[in-house]
């Protein structure tokens, strides 16, 4: 779990290369900004990475970490998460502008007050945000992804530290398969 005050920026991918590249999962709006902010530091805030873009590989950066020197210390490295100070950001500017790390934990709630339950996640799977929702009383194997979209989650509350959403009285019903799949 990362420390408080730590904005997630990417995840090491893999390796790239022989000579200790690595390939990162960006979650900036520019991938290769993720060197931008100055070093990056582990989920734990304990080790701290000094990278350097060094290429571009299937819309990934690849990148130089000091220290690293060949493809076994790269492919240790898989799967770590890379955060910076959330004090290297700037304050939202927009209304309707958040960070996904402001969105977890928040309540979630029907636009007439009922509860439905608490942000897990928030996901860019490439075609638009989605919040991952943990139905109250559920295990996590209940959570339902909702898309973050004006029409589905209308209001976000910081102060309040609620979502309102709006999720349509068809919203859970499973889909019949097709005759043609059935058979």
């Amino acid at each position: 779990m990362p420390h408080e005050g730590y904005l997630l920026l990417g995840v090491i991918a893999g390796a790239k290369g022989i000579r200790g590249e690595v390939k990162i999962k960006s979650f900036t709006e520019n991938p290769e900004d993720i060197t931008a902010y100055g070093p990056l530091k582990n989920a734990t805030g304990t080790i701290t990475y000094d990278m350097k873009v060094v290429g571009l590989s299937k819309g990934l950066p690849v990148v130089r970490i000091k220290g690293i020197s060949d493809r076994t210390q790269a492919e240790a490295l898989k799967g770590t998460e890379l955060y910076v100070s959330r004090e290297m950001f700037p304050e939202t500017s927009g209304e309707d502008e958040f960070y996904h790390a402001d969105l977890i934990g928040l309540q979630v709630v029907f636009a007439d007050g009922t509860r439905f339950g608490k942000i897990l996640r928030a996901h860019d799977f490439g075609a638009g945000d989605m919040l991952e929702i943990l139905p109250d009383g559920k295990s996590e194997k209940a959570a339902v992804l909702v898309p973050f979209t004006q029409e589905m989650v209308p209001e976000v509350d910081l102060d309040r530290g609620t979502v309102t959403v709006e999720l349509g009285e068809d919203f859970f019903d499973v889909p019949e398969a097709p005759e043609e799949i059935r058979d």
